[in-house]
């Protein structure tokens, strides 16, 4: 125990024991899946994440060791552990230099978005030295000024190779790429089943995986086309399922930028077009349904139905809100007559 914190040490990195695990030590052999439970914080005690709250989730990391994890430091010091131990650990800046980019991912991911969403396409070092903003006040303050920090772990699992499931982020390109149309059908059983939830998780893990492989593609090529025209139905059934959950904004940021791309994509506006009517965009909602009218149609009876629904809502409102306001202004009242006594 000495040796490996004296070693640790002399790594720039220092191990304060909170609570002892139980058992041996692992031998954590390349492929060990760890997951543990960590908060993050500056020297100063200032809390920049935690899995235990991120997200309102819970939600623990997970880890394959040996798949060269953009934040080293943490396999480095899950390998001193046993289970069950908490640990904190202060590190160097030579071993943290890269937390902003990870904690970004992981930030997206807890909010159900792409973990990629908003990093550049290109290398993890290149982004540091940019002045890209990474959408949060306190990464972009790490990010320009980098400093040592204190990483408080709780190792919960060691899985040794072979006894668990790969995750599709632990898979190999081509690995993913035969996964995706499983996954794929995968959601549709659920969606059919009304498990809207698990449907929706299902696309969104189709999605991650590919816009994964397509940031490694240059934007244009036949390569980064074909992905994105793999991405694209999956992203539709994603909105399909957030329609009837009633996230209409994010329906309509992502219908958006399908749109964008295919403008002859009537899916997209379809959805778009009813998630414009429930959040009462009428202008929007009728230009995206006349356009679905445009491309197809045979869709005519759908989107009379549409706006006939999307009519009667607003005669609702409006006679709604009269009622709300009625006898707030009525002049006719006789003014009140002051007297005195």
């Amino acid at each position: 125990m000495e040796e490996e914190a004296r070693k640790l040490f002399e790594e720039g990195i220092r191990k304060k024991l909170i609570s002892p695990g139980k058992g041996e030590l692992s031998s954590f052999p390349n492929g060990t899946k760890v997951v543990f439970h960590y908060r993050t914080s500056l020297l100063d005690g200032t809390v920049l994440d935690d899995s235990r709250t991120m997200g309102g989730r819970n939600k623990p990391m997970e880890l394959i060791l040996g798949k060269k994890f953009k934040l080293a430091v943490w396999e480095r010091v899950v390998i001193t552990m046993k289970k069950g131990e908490i640990a904190e650990f202060t590190c160097d800046i030579k071993h943290t230099s890269l937390y902003p980019l990870v904690s970004q991912s992981l930030r997206n991911i807890s909010a159900g978005k792409d973990p990629l969403e908003g990093q550049r396409h290109c290398c993890g070092i290149a982004q540091i030295h940019s002045h890209h903003s990474l959408g949060h006040k306190d990464l972009d303050q790490l990010q320009a000024s980098p400093q040592p920090l204190a990483f408080t772990i709780e190792l919960l699992e060691v899985m040794p190779p072979g006894t668990f499931q790969l995750d599709v982020w632990a898979m190999t390109d081509e690995e993913k790429l035969e996964l995706v149309p499983q996954i794929h059908e995968e959601g549709n059983t659920l969606f059919k089943q009304g498990q809207i939830q698990e449907a929706t998780e299902k696309y969104y893990n189709g999605v991650a995986c590919l816009k994964n492989l397509q940031m490694k593609e240059h934007p244009g090529d036949e390569a980064w086309v074909k992905l994105d025209h793999m991405i694209t139905p999956l992203l539709l059934n994603y909105c399909q399922c957030k329609l009837l959950q009633g996230q209409y904004y994010e329906v309509i940021e992502h219908c958006t930028s399908i749109v964008f791309k295919y403008e002859d994509n009537v899916k997209a506006f379809y959805k778009r077009a009813k998630a414009h009517a429930a959040v009462w965009n009428e202008v929007e909602a009728r230009a995206d349904f006349n356009k679905v009218l445009e491309l197809d149609p045979s869709l005519g009876p759908s989107v009379a139905k549409e706006l006939k629904a999307m009519e009667e809502r607003i005669r609702t409102k409006e006679k709604e809100e009269k009622g709300r306001y009625k006898g707030l202004f009525n002049y006719n009242t006789p003014p009140a007559t002051a007297t005195t006594g």
